[in-house]
């Protein structure tokens, strides 16, 4: 039996420390697992050894800096998790190892306003014919991630009040998949699952500190406040899209005027460009028109920048973070929608922390908060499973 302060609890406490570290960054050399562990190379080659004959990591040959170094990752076979992100006309669901790689991804259009029960018929034959196609058995699962865009009650699981997902308020999204699928399902909303994607994957790898911006339906941020998503103690946290902007502007569907959702988000955009440009117009349109020249479309998204970096310049005043990534298709503008947005910090913000804030363009782009449900079963899973399973795996069968 261990014991607190032992020799053995504090060599269990170290296996974990070390698997914890690969898990997040789903591969590490050894001298970045000692950097970020503060383990010794000493401990940590012994350690990887040892999980590495347990079969719970896998290592391969790698430089870094120019010398030879061995890079270490959990084993392919270690267990599988899966995504699933409900936009408010999609469907995206990705298969993915504890190795960070993604092993099957597919996305298909949906009408989440239909009913919540499709929705979760839909995830659920998604996910199991994705599974399917890997090939891998399914008692592999460990968890699933699942984004949805709206609020998330932290205590009782369930979606809060949304004008975007109306027959979704008072649902159990975590739940309803939990018990279709068999497996532990963990639930954020997509702006803190963008901010996990790009976190982990994409423009904000490196950073400790960083705002994801999703501009959409609505408009929401994902804050990540010393390498963990902010959540709030109800949930709310990264609401950026209902700062006032204009007290005498549109009413916002929150009830409140001149929201700065009311100035960005596309069913308040797409209306001004429509009588010229036509009723199908969407947000992706817009950008690419902009990109080929369109006086119109440029106006727009420049617009657009500079009242969402009005947000960010509160952003920067209250949480003074070193990043901000712009996720969703107004990413696709570049310099045309980060240069406002970049001129409204300079101009509101507090010098110093505008100085800090780097703005830049999320990398993942629609695969943002499908990917960041990845990562939250890989920062949500316990290290304990693993070793235990790896245990049990090597252990002798009984006679």
């Amino acid at each position: 039996m261990e014991t607190p302060g032992s020799q053995s609890s504090l060599h269990r406490a170290n296996l974990e420390r070390v698997v914890r570290a690969v898990r997040m960054a789903g591969s590490l050399t050894q001298a970045e697992i000692a950097r970020s562990t503060g383990l010794s190379a000493a401990t940590v080659s012994n350690i990887v050894r040892e999980l590495k004959d347990g079969g719970t990591v896998e290592v391969t040959p790698t430089s870094a800096g120019g010398r030879r170094a061995r890079s270490v990752s959990l084993s392919g076979d270690a267990g599988i998790v899966v995504g699933v992100d409900f936009g408010h006309s999609h469907l995206r669901v990705a298969v993915g190892n504890l190795a960070h790689q993604v092993l099957a991804e597919e996305a298909e259009p949906i009408d989440v306003d239909a009913s919540a029960a499709e929705g979760f018929d839909r995830a659920e034959q998604l996910v199991n014919r994705l599974i399917a196609a890997t090939g891998i058995d399914p008692g592999k699962v460990v968890g699933v991630g699942l984004g949805v865009p709206g609020p998330i009650d932290v205590e009782s699981g369930t979606l809060g009040s949304t004008a975007i997902l109306p027959g979704w308020t008072g649902t159990n999204p975590g739940q309803e998949l939990s018990g279709r699928l068999g497996v532990p399902v963990h639930v954020d909303n997509d702006a803190n699952l963008g901010a996990l994607g790009e976190l982990v994957w994409g423009g904000g790898r490196g950073a400790s500190d960083l705002a994801y911006i999703k501009v959409a339906s609505g408009v929401g941020a994902g804050l990540v406040i010393s390498g963990q998503i902010y959540r709030g103690p109800g949930g709310t946290a990264g609401e950026i899209g209902h700062i006032t902007l204009d007290e005498a502007g549109p009413v916002c569907r929150c009830g409140n005027r001149g929201c700065l959702e009311t100035f960005t988000a596309a069913r308040y955009v797409l209306p001004l460009l429509q009588p010229s440009h036509g009723p199908d117009l969407t947000m992706s349109r817009v950008v690419q028109l902009a990109r080929e020249g369109d006086p119109g479309c440029r106006r727009v998204i420049a617009d657009v920048g500079r009242h969402i970096g009005s947000g960010v310049a509160n952003l920067c005043n209250l949480l003074n973070p070193s990043r901000v990534v712009l996720g969703g298709d107004l990413a696709e503008a570049g310099e045309l929608v980060l240069a406002p947005i970049r001129e409204s910090v300079s101009r509101y913000a507090i010098p110093s922390a505008a100085r800090q804030l780097g703005i830049v363009p999320g990398t993942l782009g629609g695969r943002a908060e499908v990917l960041g449900a990845l990562a939250l079963v890989l920062s949500e899973m316990g290290d304990s499973t693993l070793l235990d399973g790896a245990q049990t795996a090597d252990a002798p069968a009984p006679a």
